[in-house]
């Protein structure tokens, strides 16, 4: 097997876990939002100390240093925001509905990128925004009401604080160490999560957290530490857009994890909304066309 072949398939791994983790977080609600999203995150930080140790070759200098500390913190913040409207929002819809609400922050990121530091996008991206709102309407608006749920309004709440996330992490990658900033981000995401636990959902007992160990587990240990460090191990060979392609498919496997384990049900309306959602994800990522004056002569060089 080619090393791109093992690469495509730790993706494939990844996107599969955080696709079942949403069954996970759904069953892990009960204990509250904020006890099961500070106690998973901060276990997935913890999960990644080992490697980040591992991984820091240069004893004389710190293990993190001011800007790896500020960066995580700032990614650790979007992070929890993003994660507690996302747990709200599973008590109040379906597992399946906000696997693909979520993927909105495929769309959301150039978005984001485009208001905050003013750099324009491709215009295929403003086409998905008009596809996912289609299928946003055909998944989440009711024939009767015609009005967006709770639940459905959270997450796509969750899925812009996910793509501030995102462009965060897009910017202190380049001046930090990718691992570093994963590990400071869960630990400082999870220690907000416990602190507003602590805050709005106290007294919280031992036994009722136990009660759902192992979807804390799963979320903690299997979605925050390993899918991640597969996704950091997966991209090192990976074309970028079969990666963002691969990881796409979260959500297909998220709305699968639904029906299979907790029996959710779609009718066809919402079936068409996820295509319609799931092809803007993939049009949005698939790589844009070189033009004719950009593709080098036979012979001859690329243009500098």
């Amino acid at each position: 097997m080619s090393n791109k072949m093992k690469a495509n398939l730790l993706l494939l791994i990844a996107a599969f876990i955080w696709g079942t983790a949403f069954v996970a977080q759904k069953s892990g609600g009960q204990i509250g939002a904020f006890t099961f999203n500070g106690i998973r995150t901060f276990i997935g930080g913890l999960v990644l100390v080992p490697l980040v140790l591992k991984n820091h070759k240069d004893k004389s200098q710190p293990i993190v240093n001011k800007t790896e500390l500020i960066g995580g913190i700032v990614c650790g913040f979007f992070l929890f925001v993003a994660a507690s409207l996302q747990q709200f929002g599973l008590a109040y819809t379906t597992a399946g509905k906000a696997a693909f609400i979520t993927t909105l922050y495929v769309v959301f990121c150039p978005i984001l990128y485009l208001l905050v530091f003013k750099k324009k996008t491709r215009p295929i991206v403003w086409l998905c925004v008009v596809l996912d709102v289609i299928g946003l309407y055909l998944l989440c608006m009711t024939d009767a009401s015609f009005k967006i749920q709770l639940g459905d309004t959270l997450v796509i709440l969750c899925a812009i604080a996910f793509a501030a996330q995102m462009n965060a992490v897009d910017y202190f990658v380049e001046r930090i160490d990718g691992l570093k900033l994963s590990c400071i981000q869960f630990l400082f995401s999870g220690l907000l999560g416990m602190i507003c636990m602590v805050i709005f959902e106290s007294p919280v007992s031992m036994s009722n957290i136990m009660s759902v160990w192992f979807p804390i587990l799963y979320a903690g240990v299997i979605s925050c530490g390993i899918a991640y460090t597969f996704q950091v191990l997966g991209q090192r060979e990976a074309d970028p857009a079969i990666a963002a392609l691969i990881l796409c498919l979260e959500s297909v496997f998220g709305v699968l994890a639904g029906v299979v384990l907790l029996h959710e049900t779609m009718t066809m309306r919402e079936i068409m909304g996820c295509i319609i959602m799931f092809a803007a994800v993939v049009i949005s990522n698939l790589p844009e066309k070189k033009k004719k004056s950009e593709v080098p002569a036979e012979g001859g060089s690329s243009p500098q």
